[in-house]
């Protein structure tokens, strides 16, 4: 397999026996909004279209629509707000976030086969001056995986938060998150007290998976943020008890774990998408998936908890063995 190559989803189709999709989330520096909008249109052949100075679409016949924007939710607001070329200010600003607020792009959800296309965007986007993660040691910048979930029930949310659970401290390794992302609070790891909760469950009911869930990480910062599924099953619940107006309700996952390394020649998406692979494997695996979360529960030490190190090592070995890893 090609470093390039996105791995095959062990579950291909969603419940309506249609190819599952993934949207892709990047960010990074080193372009304009103008420019970055000119080589992602000249990539995926698309249409730009200026929705303000800080928001642009590229929309294309048939991929869907690419968000490109400055992240800062206090531009966004003004420039929908005022027209952008009447306002000095509002054009000060956006000088201002080009320089030190990332640049976004928001892939629409694509099937496997369409994400091809983002093997020479990001090649394209590297010869422009994109910059990712090692860009600055204040920058936080990474990548987010928005899978389509196989089913939304119950016991197919509990096997996937059960999987990344075992594999959590072996994922922040084998990414190798840079440290600026590790301290920031946006991709906190899930408590192990919760860990040792999802391991026991055999069973349970959605609205149960939820409370546990909310009760312990009632928040958008975590590696694995749950609360767009979630907000797809119950949005009142999760709205009142996370008042967040990013949380965009979608069946998806939303993995926020992964590095913006662009600037590095032999970097691609396919490297921390096949990681998530991963979890897919091991989720859709019960024997193995079982197998785990019981030598989770078993490796629990009195006050001290699991042992992390000899919990990675134990796990690499495996998964080389397995030849997933």
């Amino acid at each position: 397999m090609s470093e390039t190559d996105f791995k095959e989803l062990p579950v291909p189709l969603n419940d309506s026996d249609e190819p599952r999709t993934i949207g892709f989330e990047l960010e990074f520096s080193g372009l304009t909004l103008e420019q970055t909008s000119t080589v992602l249109c000249s990539v995926v052949d698309g249409e730009c279209v200026r929705e303000s100075k800080a928001e642009h679409k590229v929309r294309t016949s048939d991929l869907g629509t690419f968000n490109v924007e400055i992240d800062w939710d206090y531009l966004k607001k003004k420039a929908k707000a005022e027209n952008a070329d009447e306002s000095s200010l509002l054009n000060e600003l956006g000088n201002l976030a080009e320089r030190w607020v990332p640049i976004e792009i928001v892939c629409p959800p694509l099937t496997l086969e369409q994400c091809k296309v983002l093997i020479p965007l990001v090649n394209e986007l590297r010869q422009a001056g994109a910059k990712g993660t090692d860009e600055s040691w204040i920058a936080a910048y990474g990548v987010h995986i928005n899978a389509e979930i196989p089913k939304v029930d119950a016991p197919t949310i509990l096997r996937y938060l059960q999987a990344y659970g075992v594999l959590q401290w072996w994922l922040i390794e084998k990414h190798k998150v840079d440290t600026t992302r590790k301290i920031s609070p946006y991709i906190d790891k899930y408590p192990e007290d919760y860990l040792h909760r999802l391991m026991a469950q055999d069973d349970v009911d959605m609205s149960t998976l939820i409370d546990d869930y909310l009760s312990f990480n009632a928040t958008r910062n975590r590696a694995l943020d749950m609360l767009p599924l979630f907000a797809h099953v119950d949005q009142n619940k999760v709205m009142a008890a996370v008042e967040d107006s990013k949380i965009k309700a979608r069946p998806t996952f939303h993995y926020r774990l992964p590095n913006c390394q662009i600037e590095h020649p032999n970097w691609q998406l396919s490297e921390e998408w096949n990681l998530w692979w991963v979890i897919e494997a091991l989720a859709n695996d019960e024997e193995a998936l079982d197998y785990w979360r019981n030598a989770f529960r078993k490796a629990e030490r009195p006050i001290m908890g699991v042992a992390e190190n000899d919990w990675k090592k134990r796990l690499t070995q495996w998964l080389s063995d397995r030849g997933w890893w």
